[in-house]
């Protein structure tokens, strides 16, 4: 049975607040308009020093990821000053990954929970049971977990707890992935995200995509969202056009990217295989950067690059330096 979890929390949603302010005002202020992950407390990678890591994705002009790079091919501003990277790790290491499926009452219209449960089976299929570990939640007006996490599991054992998935009722999608990301960054693997199934309509949550961006990066969760639109024959084409909902991509994207994920819209088969494949491909190749936090509290915008100019880098856009970090 599907175990219930609470949704926007309020003491969450007012500290995570004044981080967002924070947030927007150190953004304004740094050169490039990058995405977010990072850990709150910073990841010790050498003993007695904590430090702050940045996840971050390099991507060439022709989208593809850059996985060979070193150290030295790196730059990392912090507030506008240069920092020393102090470790580095381009490891393809084990991910968490929550796979949070809209299971709310939209999600009915033209067999989308159908496409979304489709999408999660590839997503499976891309994985190495052998090593990363899943967990599946679903939501409506409430948060499910309808497998917890565990490594190990088959795609035939992942696939089979989607079939509780029957929708129905009020769509919490923003306060559904802040709850999720809070669950997924417990989680003991460094690459983690939360990857989320749904047509994008959000009629009942009290967060709002602001909100929920800046808990995520606060908290060093990337959220990857899969948007499920209904293909319609445009005439005289032999192209698909989105449904008659369209997906607010300009909120949904903008929660992606400030977490350090993304957003993809896919309405048929190829696009969500595609769409899975470059996440875990994207998740498996992200750079580690570790550096020394900053001494002032508060929040520091971060840029990251390469010393290569053909080369597009995709990395959180600041953290929050507290006390216990000076």
């Amino acid at each position: 049975m599907a175990s219930k979890l609470p949704l926007g929390d309020s003491a969450m949603r007012a500290l995570f607040a004044a981080v967002l302010v924070l947030m927007v005002a150190g953004m304004t202020e740094s050169v490039a308009a990058q995405s977010e992950v990072s850990p709150p407390a910073g990841i010790t990678f050498k003993s007695g020093v904590d430090m702050v890591t940045v996840s971050a994705v390099v991507r060439d002009r022709k989208g593809r990821v850059v996985k060979n790079l070193t150290q030295a091919d790196f730059e990392l501003l912090d507030a506008g000053v240069p920092r020393t990277i102090k470790d580095f790790r381009p490891d393809q290491a084990a991910v968490s990954v929550a796979v949070l499926v809209d299971g709310s009452g939209s999600m009915q219209v033209a067999s989308k929970i159908d496409e979304a449960r489709a999408a999660a089976h590839q997503l499976f299929a891309w994985l190495d049971p052998a090593r990363d570990e899943v967990g599946i939640y679903s939501f409506d007006s409430r948060l499910y977990e309808l497998q917890p996490f565990s490594a190990g599991r088959g795609a035939p054992e992942l696939r089979a707890s989607l079939s509780a998935i029957e929708p129905f009722g009020m769509t919490s999608l923003h306060d559904a992935v802040e709850a999720t990301a809070r669950v997924v960054a417990s989680r003991p693997n460094i690459h983690r995200a939360v990857i989320v199934l749904t047509d994008g309509v959000d009629n009942g949550s009290r967060l709002t995509p602001a909100e929920v961006s800046g808990i995520a990066s606060a908290i060093d969760v990337p959220v990857y969202i899969v948007a499920v639109v209904s293909p319609l024959d445009h005439a005289g084409t032999a192209t698909a056009v989105r449904s008659e909902r369209p997906v607010p991509v300009g909120d949904l994207a903008d929660l992606a990217r400030w977490t350090g994920g993304e957003l993809y819209v896919s309405s048929g088969p190829a696009h969500t295989s595609m769409a899975t494949r470059e996440i875990v491909n994207e998740l498996r190749h992200r750079y580690l950067i570790a550096f020394e936090p900053g001494i002032r509290p508060g929040w520091h915008p971060l840029e990251v690059r390469t010393r290569r100019d053909n080369l597009i880098v995709r990395a959180r856009s600041g953290y929050m330096a507290g006390q216990n970090q000076d």
